[in-house]
């Protein structure tokens, strides 16, 4: 059966920044001493990091605050990808950062109209910034972290100052990296979602959305640099644990759009495209549509973090000039890929944990590649699949 995994969810009540993730990991078991020893393996960064002890509406929490005493160095993209590639972290750790802070540059560079190899950093390029979003990188990875989920975002209003002066608030930078993300209005007249804290929620989260079902381990607060109003504590929440392993339980979207005009050969073309780009399921399903003309039900489901790239296909490969999505709620089985022997040697098959036990079924691709190789009925194949299971079981 399907191994637990270590998941993180991202209660993000108040917002999210990369202070408050980092405090919040630190909270939830993350060492500093470990913390300090890994970040040091970035070169050319000046810095100091204060973790205090504190309370917020009585919550024991951690907050973080990082000091440059060179004071702060704006960098541009270019820079801070040499930083982490001369660094030794580890090459996931690299890897990660790198793409994360090319995300935020991509976002920056698309509010101020300006090109990304030609965008100068401010606030992105600072040095917290970059002790931030790597700090955050290496308590996940510490803590053993497989999976993140993150709750909907709060949007507060008003403005906020920066280095390009007064911006609305949530920041353009913001708005836009969180496109195609669960998003809802607060009225707090404060900087809840920093683009550091944006961008860490859509590159880390698999999806957004309510609590997984796990076995919680550890909780961890992260206090935010500012007061909000109605006393509310400014704090952001992870819960640490390993999710069920018999069921699962995730946000996936909806993509649909109606067809009466598209040639359906295209199909199979579609679905290994749409598959390799992130799709769980595709279908197609006839209908009549008005005056009587067939048409056809296109049906996509991903996760959310692919939709976008999804949406783009669909428009670009069929003649759709719109869609429908949706977001909705799955369960899903605990589920292994295994070899099972047979008299044509081990094949491939799926192991599915459910509710009244264990189920064996047999995978088509597999069974049918046996079926054309020694010329035997495929049924004949499946049945040898079940069968070989049944013996284990008997022990025989």
């Amino acid at each position: 059966m399907t191994a637990p995994v270590n998941c993180a969810y991202l209660d993000c009540f108040s917002g999210i920044s990369g202070d408050m993730l980092l405090g919040a990991l630190l909270h939830a078991g993350l060492e500093e001493k470990i913390l300090l020893q890994e970040l040091a393996k970035i070169k050319g960064i000046d810095f100091q990091l204060t973790v205090e002890n504190q309370l917020r509406s009585g919550i024991s929490c951690k907050q973080v605050t990082v000091h440059s005493p060179s004071g702060q160095q704006f960098r541009h993209l270019d820079n801070i990808l040499d930083l982490l590639g001369e660094s030794s972290l580890p090459s996931a750790i690299i890897k990660k950062a790198g793409i994360i802070f090319t995300r935020l540059a991509q976002a920056e560079a698309k509010v101020h109209n300006v090109a990304l190899e030609k965008i100068h950093f401010h606030e992105v390029g600072a040095v917290d910034t970059i002790v931030d979003i790597v700090g955050t990188l290496i308590g996940l990875h510490n803590l053993g972290i497989e999976k993140v989920v993150c709750s909907p975002l709060p949007m507060g209003r008003g403005f906020v100052r920066c280095a390009h002066g007064n911006l609305p608030l949530p920041a353009p930078a913001v708005c836009e990296l969180l496109s195609d993300v669960s998003v809802y209005g607060v009225n707090q007249k404060k900087e809840l979602v920093t683009p550091t804290g944006a961008v860490l929620a859509v590159e880390l989260a698999e999806s957004f959305g309510k609590l997984p079902s796990m076995t919680v381990q550890a909780i961890g607060y992260g206090a935010g640099s500012h007061q909000l109003d109605n006393k509310q504590p400014n704090l952001l929440r992870i819960v640490t644990g390993q999710t069920s392993a018999e069921q699962e339980y995730g946000t996936v979207e909806i993509i649909e759009t109606n067809l009466d005009d598209w040639n359906s050969e295209g199909f199979p073309y579609l679905c290994d495209l749409l598959f390799r780009k992130g799709a769980l399921d595709v279908s197609i399903t006839p209908l009549v549509m008005k005056k009587g003309r067939p048409g056809q039900l296109l049906r996509v489901i991903t996760d959310p973090a692919h939709g976008l790239e999804l949406k783009q296909i669909i428009l670009s490969e069929t003649t759709a000039i719109g869609l429908r999505f949706r977001k909705e709620e799955r369960m899903t089985l605990a589920r292994e890929a295994i070899m099972v022997s047979t008299p044509w040697g081990e094949i491939i098959a799926k192991k599915v944990a459910t509710p009244q036990g264990v189920v064996i079924y047999p995978e088509y691709d597999a069974c049918r590649q046996v079926a054309e190789t020694y010329k035997v009925p495929l049924a004949r194949v499946y049945q040898a699949v079940s069968c070989t299971e049944e013996r284990k079981k008997k022990g025989e």
